[in-house]
């Protein structure tokens, strides 16, 4: 990687993961790692701050600040609130790739969680792991504009009750290249849960674990103009609980599912129409769906267009 000129950005340019980092940009660049860093640190390359956490706090709102995270940093986060992401239009970008990508671990407590309490935040290249049983929703997303890109959501002791949670302040959230590797017995309910908010989009994911409600739900409040799946590649959803559903969304809510979504439900039984449900959105197919081992899919059979 080419090195930093900090404050002003990277002399050379530089793409992580396909995600361009521009030579030159308003904001500062701040430098973490569990590693040899330290809060006392001044936040260089050479110098990092020792958690996210206090990177955000030196960061100013709406500059344009990226706080790049080094390979194998580990933040612990305890408490609810443990990792306030507070400080609107912030980047954090971590470096690494496989085991080496900076994790974020919630124990301790069901609540501990990363708030997303501020506006246009971004985060990209994370592992977030779950390291106690039934957490209650570890990333909490109450603002707008936020992205997740190129991270990865895994159970690592019990199971999240959900994964991602959201309010309706989360208009226009992105999410992308996302993987979710919940744990394979009962527990959870969701992946990710939205209330409410509208033009959000969930694409190009990969979602396995034993969901009693789905995989995705929107409940409670309807979204507008939402989309899930149709990125740049196909979606896998498997889930391992019997209710065998994939996505599930509030009757008023509108939008796009699909192209390009792929289910596995639990059980060979009178599924395909139940697996993906809202009664507003439009179903773009091919959302294909495969109710037992050894077979190949079928198509939803959600009642089809005609030229009337």
């Amino acid at each position: 990687m080419p090195m930093s000129n900090y404050p002003n950005g990277f002399a050379n340019g530089v793409s992580i993961r396909g995600v361009p980092l521009l030579s030159s940009y308003p904001g500062e660049v701040f430098w973490v790692s569990s590693t040899g860093g330290a809060n006392g640190n001044n936040g260089t390359f050479d110098r990092p701050f020792g958690t996210i956490d206090y990177a955000i706090g030196r960061c100013t709102a709406s500059r344009g600040d990226i706080i790049v995270v080094k390979p194998g940093h580990v933040e612990t986060v305890i408490a609810a609130g443990g990792l306030a992401l507070d400080v609107a239009g912030i980047a954090i970008i971590g470096l690494g790739a496989g085991s080496l990508r900076p994790t974020i671990n919630f124990t301790t407590a069901a609540g501990a969680d990363m708030n997303v309490d501020a506006a246009n935040i971004s985060i990209f290249n994370f592992l977030f792991t779950g390291g106690i049983d039934a957490l209650t929703g570890p990333i909490d997303i109450n603002a707008a504009d936020f992205s997740m890109v190129n991270c990865e959501t895994r159970d690592v002791t019990g199971q999240a009750t959900d994964f991602i949670v959201t309010d309706d302040n989360c208009d226009r959230f992105y999410i992308s290249d996302w993987k979710h590797l919940g744990a394979s017995a009962a527990g959870a309910d969701t992946a990710i849960t939205v209330v409410g908010g509208d033009d959000w989009v969930i694409e190009d994911f990969e979602i396995y674990g034993n969901f009693a409600v789905a995989a995705i739900e929107n409940v409670t409040t309807a979204a507008n103009r939402i989309r899930i799946g149709g990125g740049a590649r196909p979606s896998y959803i498997w889930t391992e609980n019997a209710a065998d559903v994939a996505v599930t969304l509030v009757a008023a809510t509108t939008g796009h599912v699909g192209p390009n979504i792929n289910a596995m439900l639990q059980d060979n039984a009178a599924n395909i129409t139940e697996a993906f449900v809202g009664a507003a959105a439009q179903f773009f197919q091919p959302i294909n769906i495969v109710n037992l081992a050894g077979e190949s899919s079928m198509q939803t059979n959600i009642t089809a267009s005609t030229d009337a």
